[in-house]
């Protein structure tokens, strides 16, 4: 596997996970017990750091042969 098609895979994570996040949003915005609304909250931010993470990936492995992308430097070593 390339970096190119690794970088695909981390895309397709990353919205996967977000689309993920859009549901429970919902779910917690139209519910009505404080303690699921609590949970689902939890949930949200538990999955936001992995999209994150996913979404930086993704743009790390597509570009990291380009001599002129700048990498983030907390997956430089």
């Amino acid at each position: 596997m390339t970096l190119l098609e690794m970088s695909l895979s981390y895309r397709d994570s990353a919205a996967a996970i977000h689309g993920r996040i859009v549901e429970l949003r919902t779910q917690e915005r139209t519910q009505a017990d404080p303690e699921t609304a609590f949970r689902l909250r939890r949930r949200i931010d538990e999955l936001t750091p992995l999209w994150r993470e996913a979404r930086e990936l993704a743009a790390l492995t597509a570009h990291y042969y380009d001599r002129s992308y700048h990498k983030h430097e907390k997956y430089t070593l």
